[in-house]
């Protein structure tokens, strides 16, 4: 009863104070009270891009991890003392450096002065030191991207406390510009475990551009990137942009969604189709990737030395089938690559390939492995009782190079050669097998670990940049193998082993400068198709598809594609 009258009378008198002021009653709660007064973080402006993987490893100075995603990242994360422009022009890179130029012509010197501010990630400046690491590696390590270049340099002076750079050249060289692309940060990789053929296999230890990786996670397919706070130029005007692994089927219906801004991957007939099924909203285009798919048949070891043997397994090759099968009807199949040197997409190429080289010649390869001392025996062709035999190998499972050595694997074999096909790890295959020591008369020599020499190589070539570098790397000896009289075993020059000492002089003029490009190619051309060492296919290409939702997207250079525009991309737009 004393409780009932209680709250009875504090009731009242929560009724004279109610009336007593002008404050009208707090309303009723129904809902849960929040636990912060404060307002939640807005979520970070982001893009999203499809991809066909996002797998590494990342080092766009190795053969072996030339990659679309390997491409985008390294134009995010690391500087470059010059960068493409849209028409293909070589501009400095003022975000990185004060200037660079030739301030001697005898002996051919470039000074480089790098911004005072610019630094890694990690606070350590980018500095003359990081020029050198990468001089080293590209001169001295196997499976180097285009090393013909920093084959000339011979030697590096710092000054400024390393902020300037003095290279100098053995020999002029009008291309100078593509070198020091991408530098890495040398302080943290020079002693890394398991050194140079290691670095970037899994992730960047330190950043120079104007993102930074936030997640790299392979099984779930996805990397994200953030914008670099310790980045001393512009900043990104995104928050993030994500990375993200799908299939054809996957980019196209992650485009119409919207939950994808665009996507860049390498397709077939099909994924294209079903990209052009998304109409006008989506916006397509081809990038060609600077990478051509080629068969390279060494004159290293074994049976292919012979000039003959070589000619004749080449006159053996469907190389319409292999086109097909590696194209299989996407942007690639109208980028065949009919000339040695200059790809489809660059400026000046005219096919060169000689008449009827695209189909097989079987009464050709008759004739020439018979003046090879070869019989056919039962099917299968023979000299001194043994089969004529030959290891096919692909870098692992990465297409479409798996699916063009099965290809050649199958026509060689209907032939009569016998073959063996493997698939080493690309690093292994680049770094490893294809540069097992080789003496001057084309002999083979054990690197002692009893690996399998490689008759035959379906990989990338590389053909970005100046065209006279791409001729001297993929054609030409080291520096001084031309001329060398002794059976010395070196390394070979080149994954396709070719060190014509007939061809250098020409090689080494077009490098130079002080013969043309045009010269050269006039000449070297059909003595390159005669060798029967280098069987370019085509240029491998990417589709670009630009949906919904971002602004300051293009599809940038020939061969570099668009993410060097990256810091002024935009969420917004159509």
């Amino acid at each position: 009863m004393r409780t009932g009258k209680a709250a009875a009378l504090i009731a009242l008198l929560a009724a004279v104070l109610a009336a007593c002021t002008s404050t009208p009653p707090a309303p009723i709660v129904t809902s849960p009270v929040a636990q912060s007064t404060t307002s939640a973080a807005p979520s970070p402006s982001q893009i999203v891009i499809g991809m066909d993987d996002i797998v590494g490893g990342y080092n766009p100075h190795n053969l072996a991890d030339q990659s679309t995603i390997t491409t985008a990242l390294s134009q995010l994360l690391l500087p470059s003392v010059f960068r493409q422009s849209d028409d293909g022009q070589y501009q400095l890179d003022t975000t990185l450096m004060r200037s660079a130029q030739v301030t001697s012509q005898e002996p051919f010197t470039v000074t480089y002065e790098i911004r005072q501010d610019a630094s890694w990630s990690d606070g350590a400046p980018i500095a003359v030191e990081d020029f050198v690491y990468l001089a080293d590696a590209m001169r001295d390590q196997p499976g180097v991207v285009e090393p013909a270049g920093y084959r000339l340099i011979s030697n590096i002076q710092p000054g400024e406390g390393g902020k300037k750079v003095e290279v100098t050249f053995s020999q002029p060289y009008p291309g100078w510009r593509t070198l020091f692309s991408d530098l890495l940060p040398q302080h943290l990789l020079k002693d890394a475990p398991g050194g140079w053929q290691s670095a970037l296999q899994g992730s960047f230890p330190a950043y120079g551009g104007p993102f930074s990786i936030k997640q790299l996670d392979n099984a779930r397919g996805e990397i994200i990137l953030e914008r670099n706070e310790r980045y001393w130029d512009k900043p990104a005007a995104v928050d993030q942009i994500v990375l993200r692994r799908s299939d054809q089927a996957g980019l196209a219906t992650a485009l119409r969604s919207g939950n994808d801004q665009f996507a860049m991957s390498r397709t077939d007939s099909v994924g294209l189709q079903q990209l052009q099924a998304l109409g006008p909203s989506v916006q397509l285009s081809t990038v060609a990737s600077p990478r051509v798919a080629s068969v390279l048949l060494r004159p290293a070891n074994g049976a292919l030395v012979d000039n003959d043997v070589r000619a004749g397994v080449a006159a053996l090759i469907d190389r319409n089938k292999l086109i097909d099968e590696g194209t299989g009807g996407g942007p690639s199949a109208g980028l065949r690559a009919d000339a040695q040197v200059l790809p489809p997409s660059e400026n000046g190429y005219a096919a060169t390939i000689p008449a009827n080289a695209s189909t097989p010649d079987p009464a050709a390869a008759e004739a020439l492995l018979k003046s090879a001392g070869y019989t056919k025996d039962a099917g299968t062709w023979r000299k001194d009782g043994k089969p004529l035999t030959l290891v096919i190998a692909s870098p692992g499972t990465q297409e479409p190079y798996a699916s063009i050595a099965k290809e050649l694997s199958t026509e060689l074999t209907a032939a009569g050669v016998q073959v063996s096909v493997i698939n080493p790890q690309p690093r292994d295959l680049f770094s490893n097998l294809l540069a097992m020591p080789v003496a001057k008369n084309g002999q083979a020599t054990t690197d002692g670990s009893g690996s399998v020499g490689v008759d035959i190589a379906v990989l990338p070539t590389a053909v970005g940049g100046d065209p006279a570098t791409v001729l001297a790397s993929t054609f030409g000896c080291r520096p001084g193998q031309a001329t060398t009289s002794t059976n010395t075993a070196v390394v070979p020059a080149n994954p396709a082993a070719v060190c014509d000492a007939e061809l250098q002089p020409t090689i080494d003029a077009v490098l130079a400068g002080t013969k043309t490009l045009a010269e050269g190619l006039s000449e070297l051309e059909p003595k390159l198709w005669a060798l029967h060492t280098v069987l370019p296919l085509f240029q491998l290409a990417d589709t670009l598809a630009i949906g919904s939702g971002i602004s300051g997207l293009t599809p940038g250079p020939s061969m570099v594609g668009p993410f060097g525009s990256a810091v002024n991309w935009t969420r917004g737009g159509k």
